[in-house]
């Protein structure tokens, strides 16, 4: 079996860009809000605090977005812009599909779940639409591969 690459296209990748960007607009107006409302002994701390959170989501976001898997003979390589990670395919008891839901919006992830029970996402493999053909192939190659490689 030849190794496989599972990651964003380049138009899966703009869109997350679009949303990272709208995500800094609406951190930057919660910033310049709370610290034009708040007297001003406690305005540095708490726009501070919304500049801390905006970092994480900043961070998440990127890697999120940059993260990708490579399927090979003996299992998953998760690369992300911060580590990397091997998991066999031996160690895999499934993979899953899940729903995650706010407020206003729904996204899909893919989830190995380990032989302890533990779960893990796998990097490049997101949605925020329904029905998405692109990652619904991924979830087909991702399980092809792994039934293939633990003989079922």
């Amino acid at each position: 079996m030849p190794d496989v690459w599972i990651g964003l296209s380049a138009a899966a990748r703009r869109r997350n860009w679009w949303w990272t960007g709208f995500l800094t607009l609406v951190y930057a107006g919660t910033a310049t809000a709370v610290t034009l409302t708040e007297p001003t002994p406690n305005q540095w701390w708490w726009g501070g605090g919304v500049a801390v959170a905006w970092l994480a989501s900043l961070f998440y976001m990127v890697n999120r977005g940059y993260g990708r898997t490579l399927l090979t003979d003996s299992g998953m390589e998760f690369r992300t812009l911060v580590g990397r990670r091997s998991i066999p395919w031996a160690e895999i008891t499934r993979i899953e599909k899940r729903q995650h839901q706010a407020r206003s919006a729904f996204w899909w992830d893919l989830q190995v779940v380990r032989v302890r029970g533990r779960s893990l996402t796998i990097p490049g493999a997101f949605t925020s639409r329904v029905r998405d053909a692109e990652f619904e192939q991924k979830l087909g190659v991702i399980q092809q591969c792994w039934s293939r490689a633990v003989g079922g």
